[in-house]
C-alpha cells in the first residue's frame, strides 16, 4: 500500500502528464488538473482555450466542470485539486465557489509569467476603483436588475450556494 505523500505525488504527476501531453496535442497552454476523492482520480481537465475558442477553458475550470458533472453537485466538499500550476485568478475564483477542501499546485504565477502567462495585471486591476480600470465598466439599468434578485428572495424550494 502506497504512503500519502506517494499519492499525492502520483495525483501531481497526473496533472504535470496532462499539462504536457494536451499541450503538445496543440489543445492550449501547458496546464493540467485532477480531482481526486476518496483518493481516486474522478477528473482530469487540461488547458483547451485555443481549441475550444472558449477563454474559460483552463484546466482548473475544466476538471471542475467534470468533477461536478460525475458527483452530481456542484461542490467539491471532500476532494482535493491538484493542478501543473498555481491557479490564474479566474481559477482561483472557481475553485473557491466549487470548495474543495484543499488545493496542490507545481508551478509558481512567476514561473507562468516567465514563460509569458502574466496575471499581475488582473490582480492590478482588482485594486482600482472602477472608473480607473483598463476595462470600462459603467452600472446600467439597476432598478430593473434588482427585480430578478426580489423574484430569487421569494422564491420557495431554491437551492441556496
Amino acid at each position: 500500500m502506497s504512503s500519502p505523500e506517494s499519492r499525492r505525488k502520483e495525483y501531481m504527476r497526473e496533472a504535470i502528464r496532462l499539462s504536457i501531453e494536451k499541450m503538445k496535442e496543440g489543445k492550449g497552454g501547458p496546464f493540467g488538473a485532477v480531482v481526486v476523492k476518496n483518493g481516486e482520480i474522478i477528473a482530469r481537465g487540461f488547458n483547451n482555450v485555443t481549441s475550444s475558442n472558449d477563454p474559460t477553458a483552463h484546466a482548473e475550470v475544466d476538471a471542475i466542470r467534470k468533477a461536478c458533472q460525475t458527483l452530481g453537485t456542484f461542490q467539491l466538499t471532500g476532494c482535493e485539486l491538484y493542478t501543473s500550476c498555481e491557479p490564474c485568478p479566474m481559477c482561483l475564483g472557481a475553485i473557491y465557489w466549487a470548495r474543495p477542501d484543499k488545493v496542490y499546485y507545481g508551478n509558481t504565477k512567476a514561473d507562468a509569467a516567465a514563460i509569458g502567462f502574466d496575471d499581475a495585471f488582473i490582480y492590478e486591476e482588482l485594486e482600482k476603483p472602477l472608473p480607473h480600470r483598463h476595462l470600462p465598466m459603467e452600472q446600467f439599468l439597476r432598478e430593473e436588475a434588482l427585480e430578478g434578485f426580489k423574484e430569487w428572495e421569494k422564491l420557495e424550494g431554491k437551492t441556496e450556494y
